[in-house]
């Protein structure tokens, strides 16, 4: 009785296990699927070793490449700090902190950011309106009141800024390009001076302040997905920068944000104006909180929440020498010349990635090529065993 008990329990487990083998062959690729016609998988004669496997191809030191070493990801993170309450010791004051930072400071700042944006409207709505007739006074007086509730915004993270180099001027031919880390780069340089900045145009609550208030400073925004917007904004920036009594333009050339520790290829759009560029240096420090805004994982309000409940944003500014394209030099050189400059005087390296790989995904046809390329580099490899 137990002799066919165990005999049952056998041929279950063996059905089981050749169950098992052969859903695992159907999850299979057929690599014969990726060979051109006439050609087959013969079995091998030797031997195969793991380091046959290894050396395959050079497919697979790509790929252990990019998987050890991705430089073009770590562009695009955010570091979370090393926890420090790690003892019964500190436990008690860092839940101190978070009392203080929460229900103290963050109702503080709070209050804060309403008394301006109170100061912001009464003042700005009138003026606005009433001066309509009195376009160069209303300018004034709308970009100093910009100014002003990017002041209030500051205020409400405890910012700390120090900035470095002569303050920027209104004068014709010129633009500003700085390294890009989240939307409140604009802010803390938008309180210093009223620039006129190109940037994403964005739904919700910051859409509307694009659409509205900012455009009083002559800000210009655009569509990523639309292809049309790059020739409208290239004429609008190229009118821009010829106006003696425009703003002062601002342009991100990286186009995306970058966490801080790294720069990304610029944009040749900024470089081909026919202008004097000035370079803008920004460099947070990481003590209190990490002012990186990953847009894909994290809304704007809640980037703005985190910031307002950390102790402080730490911040350094530096303006820069301004820049003149040089006789034989193309637009993408003086590009490259001018991101080094950036990078050396913020402590930021540079990677040789566009950031807009950031939004798109590799086509099918180069899927394609690389699954054949490894088929039969995995085939030649046989056949030689």
């Amino acid at each position: 009785m137990n002799s066919n008990s165990n005999e049952t329990v056998k041929l279950s487990s063996s059905s089981s296990e050749l169950e098992l083998e052969l859903e695992l062959d159907l999850d299979r690729p057929n690599l014969e699927d990726y060979l051109p016609s006439g050609s087959s998988i013969q079995e091998p004669r030797g031997k195969l070793r793991l380091r046959d496997l290894l050396d395959i191809s050079p497919t697979l030191t790509e790929a252990a490449g990019a998987i050890i070493d991705d430089s073009f990801t770590r562009c695009f993170k955010s570091n979370s700090p090393e926890p420090w309450n790690w003892n019964v010791y500190l436990f008690p004051i860092w839940c101190c902190g978070v009392v203080i930072r929460y229900f103290i400071l963050f109702p503080v700042r709070v209050l804060i950011l309403t008394i301006g944006w109170i100061i912001f409207l009464s003042s700005y709505i009138p003026v606005h309106f009433l001066l309509k007739g009195h376009d160069k006074l209303r300018k004034k007086i709308e970009r100093s009141l910009v100014e002003l509730i990017c002041s209030f915004f500051v205020a409400s993270w405890t910012g700390v800024v120090k900035y470095h180099g002569p303050r920027p001027s209104m004068r014709p031919k010129q633009v500003f390009v700085a390294n890009h880390t989240s939307m409140i780069d604009f802010i803390i340089l938008e309180q210093m001076t009223a620039f006129a900045v190109i940037m994403q145009k964005h739904p919700g609550w910051v859409g509307l302040l694009q659409s509205t208030i900012l455009e009083s400073v002559g800000c210009i925004w655009f569509n990523r997905s639309e292809a049309k917007d790059r020739e409208i904004v290239a004429k609008k920036l190229r009118d821009h920068v010829q106006g003696a009594e425009n703003n002062p333009l601002l342009i991100f050339p990286e186009g995306t944000c970058v966490n801080n520790h790294y720069t990304v290829m610029f944009k040749k759009g900024a470089f081909e104006l026919g202008c004097t560029v000035c370079p803008v240096a920004i460099k947070y420090n990481k003590i209190f909180v990490d002012a990186f805004w990953n847009s894909r994982k994290q809304s704007f309000t809640m980037h703005l929440l985190q910031l307002m409940t950390s102790w402080a944003v730490v911040c350094d500014v530096w303006y820069l020498e301004p820049q003149n394209i040089k006789p034989g030099e193309t637009a993408i050189e003086f590009a490259e010349r001018v991101r080094d400059i950036i990078s050396v005087r913020a402590g930021l390296k540079k990677v040789p990635w566009d950031g807009y790989l950031k939004y798109s995904r590799p086509s099918p046809k180069h899927r394609e090529q690389k699954q054949q390329s490894f088929s039969e580099s995995m085939l030649r490899r046989l056949e030689e065993k």
